[in-house]
């Protein structure tokens, strides 16, 4: 285990060629789950669990971690599932998610993959568990689930999302985007709903997809109907980097490789907060990069990038 991510910085060299890799990890049963692992800073032995009175039920406890007081959270419980037992022989994924970190307690972790963004598909519909996944894939002929971490942080400890007053002092911004719309690419319905909740106090209309490849074939189609490029129909893109059949990177890439769709400003908007590549975000053209999820800041460069032009 101590050498488990240890090559983690070199795997950097995947980003942007729609590849990822995953810590893969079970919970109270059989099924295996998966973790993006550049959004894990360590995996250890579950530390001992401070107990907190009025804590959330899905926490089992704080613990200190090298100069830190972390929130261990039972994915298990998060998720509709058994508490974990006897969390002495578990394991806490040490993670940073929108601007935090916390501990997230498995049962076992297992190995890391690599596998292609195309090989990962949004889930099933469905009820129950299945509303806490972003996306599914499959390992040895077996399933693996990936959780949206970012509705089980919501649940546990809801984000704000208005803009603070004086933000956005001029009231011009609706006559620069006119009938255009702000396009939104994010796997997470919770992620694209805090952007939707915003932005609409901004007087901006939206659409939304559900991930990179959907995003590309909808300004496809707005460009053909354009009569010299994409700007006519969208006034901004703002994207997830992380997402199921096509990444933020690649989404970026490809819609800076068409001529019609090249001018369009792209916000990378994503939980990868800590860990993201700069040299990435220039290389595939991004105008700008955003840490979720900060409503004022995501306000501030939508105003921005909406006048640039």
């Amino acid at each position: 285990m101590a050498g488990l991510l240890d090559s983690v910085n070199q795997r950097t060299q995947l980003v942007g060629q729609n590849r990822l890799e995953l810590l893969l990890f079970k919970l109270a049963g059989r099924q295996r789950f998966g973790i993006n692992v550049f959004k894990v800073r360590e995996v250890l032995q579950c530390p001992p669990l401070t107990s907190l009175p009025k804590r959330n039920q899905y926490i089992r406890g704080v613990a200190h971690i090298r100069g830190q007081t972390i929130s261990v959270i039972d994915l298990s419980m998060a998720t509709g599932g058994k508490p974990i037992e006897d969390i002495t022989n578990c394991f806490v994924i040490i993670a940073e998610y929108n601007r935090s970190v916390q501990g997230f307690l498995v049962n076992s972790v297992e190995r890391i993959i690599n596998i292609n963004w195309e090989s990962i598909m949004p889930p099933p519909q469905g009820t129950g568990r299945y509303s806490y996944l972003t996306a599914v894939t499959e390992v040895d002929k077996e399933l693996v689930e990936i959780l949206d971490v970012e509705k089980i942080l919501d649940e546990i400890s809801p984000i704000a999302t208005e803009i603070s007053e004086g933000v956005i002092t001029d009231d011009d911004l609706q006559s620069h985007v006119g009938e255009k719309i702000v396009l939104i690419a994010d796997d997470s319905a919770v992620a694209r709903n805090q952007i939707k909740r915003s932005l609409e106090t901004l007087g901006l209309d939206m659409e939304l997809c559900k991930n990179g490849k959907e995003a590309l074939e909808r300004l496809i189609e707005l460009g053909e109907q354009c009569e010299t490029d994409i700007r006519e129909k969208v006034a901004l893109l703002i994207s997830d980097v992380e997402m199921p059949e096509m990444d933020g990177y690649t989404l970026t890439a490809e819609v800076k490789a068409r001529p019609n769709l090249a001018p369009l400003h792209v916000i990378l908007h994503t939980s990868l907060s800590g860990v993201f590549n700069h040299a990435m975000v220039e290389k595939v053209g991004a105008d700008d990069f955003i840490a979720k999820f900060n409503p004022d800041e995501l306000a501030t460069a939508v105003n921005k990038w909406v006048k640039a032009d």
